[in-house]
């Protein structure tokens, strides 16, 4: 697809006309900008929001820039959108420091690798820093809040409504959203699409009308449903006064109207607002979406029911004390600009940090492990490491092209036969920083290359018996593969082979009977090793290992050196106890 920047002038003109007089410089326009991708303008003003391009109060644009063109899919392009909807707030919006073209410009950057022209993103630093602009900056600053008060935003774009045609070119605000959640489809062709994805699982769809004021009584209980059993049963939203055709086909005569669907077939049609039969029913068709696994019958807490958040290593050590270590390396203008990036983010926040050089940084890092030598890596690796726990960043790489960054810092701790030790340690917390974003999952969990990069980075670090540190973000890695891919493996199954599965399994069990110091490296071997087993097949090559390994005896036997540890009951008697007895 083609992305196009579309540039606005919020001073009609007037810029260009008095900026040199009142500024001391020509500033050619007041720049209002948007990312057009797909027959769809983004623009972030009140949050983020997609409208028809060029149907806003502002007009056409100025100009309609291309940018290049992205190959992701729009599905992976909504969920980066997601994590910036956490960051491009109303709140957050700031005319200077955090405004459209700060959007623009990390979207941008996402979607084909690089920003925006730099002439438009310095643009309000260039107005604060003439004596005009510093005497004005309060003044508008409080115009700005004002607006943001009585219109949602500086522009009002977001309290606009245009006719829907579809349900892509339809206006709605961005928001962070569960992992699971309603869709809202706006044809036939969309929902066929749903069925037929939902076939070996079950769907629910509600059928509701702008005018119908039973229906919106429902919807905050539709959505908590969508939240809870979303992982199991698409929940779809369907607008008879917009989606016709789909009204017709189910001959839908009045709202609410339900219909339920099982492994692909229509199940059971009803109307009315009956709060309890919905309830009641989302909890069957999530019952009989997947079938009884005996493990979901057993005690235990940490991993029923539970979607865990990442171990995450968000610390960051003084900067400038740490890329002293590379001398000269760090004037680098991409290191510089990443190191300005973290100490902003961390000062002021995310909305006060607009996404540094990336390409620019990528580059250097993968330069970094022969220019660099191997005992001051590390510290290039932590800055990465540190960077990596802001989602647009490590969304960024997620979706780099083979993901050739990641992979070449992986291997020069694997292929490095002594490895040192800081280098280890910041490699293990930098790939555990990845999953900051949910559009790393799955290249690490599928792409083979990066999987067993990482695979084999976590074999080799439970081997070190000198540093529980290591051994610790060794286990706090392998929860965040094995919980995503348990995750996963209750959803559509495994994402993770076998062969891979075996080989992490025996790994963490012989890290287990080897821990004797740190209780939390053991706990963290335990997390990984429950959310490994948890609900896994019951026929296959790995619970024949978990039992030919004894992993039951293994478990309990770290008892009488760690007793504090309720983790060794649960996951040793109850999940590779009864969990791994044959029938």
């Amino acid at each position: 697809m083609d992305v196009h920047l579309l540039v606005y002038d919020l001073s009609n003109g007037l810029a260009r006309q008095m900026s040199r007089n009142l500024l001391g410089f020509q500033l050619d326009a007041i720049y209002h900008t948007s990312i057009e991708l797909g027959g769809i303008e983004y623009v972030y003003d009140g949050g983020i929001n997609k409208i028809q391009p060029g149907t806003s109060h502002l007009g056409k644009p100025l100009q309609r820039l291309p940018l290049g063109k992205t190959e992701l899919p729009m599905e992976v392009i909504n969920e980066y959108l997601q994590s910036l909807a956490e960051i491009y707030t109303p709140e957050a919006y700031d005319l200077f420091r955090h405004n459209c073209n700060n959007f623009s410009n990390d979207f941008c950057t996402f979607l084909v690798g690089n920003g925006i022209p730099e002439h438009i993103s310095n643009m309000p630093q260039a107005v604060l820093d003439s004596p005009f602009g510093r005497m004005l900056q309060p003044h508008i600053t409080q115009m700005v809040e004002q607006r943001k008060v009585q219109r949602g935003g500086l522009l009002g774009i977001n309290n606009q409504t245009i006719p829907r045609g579809n349900s892509q070119a339809s206006q709605s605000s961005i928001k962070p959203t569960p992992t699971s959640s309603v869709t809202t489809i706006g044809s036939l062709q969309e929902l066929d699409k749903i069925l037929e994805a939902a076939k070996t699982s079950c769907a629910i769809v509600f059928f509701t009308s702008a005018t119908c004021g039973p229906c919106r009584q429902l919807y905050p209980l539709y959505d908590a449903l969508a939240a809870e059993h979303g992982s199991r049963v698409a929940f779809v939203k369907v607008d008879t006064s917009q989606a016709f055709d789909v009204g017709q086909r189910y001959s839908i005569s009045a709202t609410p109207t339900f219909i339920t669907f099982i492994h692909g077939r229509q199940a059971e049609q009803w109307m009315g607002a009956d709060a309890p039969r919905l309830r009641g029913t989302a909890g069957l068709l999530a019952q009989m979406a997947v079938p009884g696994h005996p493990h979901r019958l057993l005690k235990l807490p940490h991993f029923q029911n539970t979607q865990p958040n990442p171990v995450l290593y968000t610390r960051v050590p003084p900067l400038p004390k740490l890329l002293a270590k590379i001398g000269s390396k760090a004037d680098d203008s991409s290191v510089q600009g990443v190191k300005h990036f973290i100490e902003t983010r961390s000062a002021e926040g995310p909305a006060q940090a607009p996404l540094p050089d990336l390409p620019g940084f990528s580059a250097f890092l993968r330069s970094a492990v022969t220019d660099i030598p191997k005992d001051a890596l590390f510290t290039v690796v932590d800055l990465f490491r540190c960077a990596l726990v802001d989602p647009r960043l490590s969304g960024y790489f997620a979706e780099e092209h083979d993901h050739k960054t990641v992979i070449t810092l992986l291997d020069a701790v694997n292929n490095e036969s002594e490895c040192p030790y800081a280098l280890r340690l910041v490699t293990l917390q930098m790939a555990c920083n990845l999953f900051s974003s949910h559009l790393y999952v799955e290249p690490i969990l599928g792409h083979e290359p990066l999987r067993s990069a990482v695979t084999q980075l976590l074999s080799s670090s439970f081997l070190d018996d000198s540093h529980s540190n290591v051994r610790v973000a060794a286990s706090s890695l392998l929860f965040n593969v094995a919980s995503a891919n348990c995750h996963r493996r209750e959803e559509a199954g495994d994402v993770i082979p076998e062969s891979d599965q075996i080989e992490l399994a025996a790994s963490v069990l012989e890290a287990i009977s080897q821990e004797n110091d740190s209780s939390d490296a053991l706990h963290g071997m335990l997390l990984a090793l429950g959310f490994l087993a948890y609900c896994m097949p019951l026929e296959g090559d790995l619970i024949d290992l978990l039992r030919s390994m004894d992993a039951q005896g293994t478990v309990l036997a770290k008892k009488k050196q760690f007793p504090d540890e309720s983790l060794i009951d649960e996951v040793g008697r109850e999940l590779l106890g009864k969990g791994l007895a044959k029938k």
